[in-house]
């Protein structure tokens, strides 16, 4: 059980960490009449982080699923 707990903990850090990143990301946009490009200053990193938080849910999804 103590196992489920360090990935839950670990899948929350990375969401918390995701969260704020697209928080930081967003940011910058301002609204305005003319087209806005948004060059991606964390692309990757969120990418990274959104694999991360989808990899530790299927672990937990699965853990979950052999309990029952």
């Amino acid at each position: 059980m103590s196992n489920r707990m360090e990935i839950l903990e670990e899948y929350r850090q990375a969401n918390s960490q995701l969260a704020t990143l697209k928080r930081k990301e967003s940011e910058c946009v301002h609204s305005s009449s003319e087209t806005v490009q948004i060059e991606p200053r964390y692309g990757q990193e969120m990418n990274d982080l959104s694999t991360k938080c989808a990899q530790l849910d299927m672990i937990l999804e699965a853990m979950e699923a052999s309990e029952d």
